[in-house]
């Protein structure tokens, strides 16, 4: 699976931004979808989740505010920002993963990865 993700920028708090993440060589239906974020200094965390049945889990920071979302015919997952604060910026990542690994919130469960976006949010 190869991942390319895409739509970071510079915001201003309270602002929005769409992340995609186009995957080729395998469908995103079939695998475990993950957003991840790592801000300088800490380390990576967990966004957001999709499974391949289509659950869909985000982090408390993020509940209400963010959504995961994936088109399959496009074989592409989003991440819907909205109302953005400085502390979510951060380099964003995609990943994919074994849908039975069960370890769908610790990156250690995601084989694939994107090569980062990075989500600046100025105060």
């Amino acid at each position: 699976v190869q991942l390319q993700a895409s739509g970071g920028g510079l915001v201003q708090a309270g602002g929005s931004l769409r992340l995609s993440c186009a995957a080729s060589g395998r469908t995103l239906s079939s695998v475990n979808m993950g957003w991840f974020r790592q801000a300088p200094g800490k380390e990576r965390e967990i966004v957001a989740r999709i499974s391949s049945n289509g659950f869909t889990y985000r982090a408390e920071s993020v509940k209400g505010r963010f959504t995961i979302s994936r088109d399959n015919p496009k074989n592409t997952m989003y991440l819907q920002m909205n109302s953005l604060k400085p502390e979510d910026t951060a380099v964003y990542y995609c990943a994919a993963g074994d849908p039975y690994s069960g370890r769908y919130y610790s990156p250690s469960g995601y084989v694939y990865w994107g090569q980062g976006t990075q989500v600046t949010v100025s105060s």
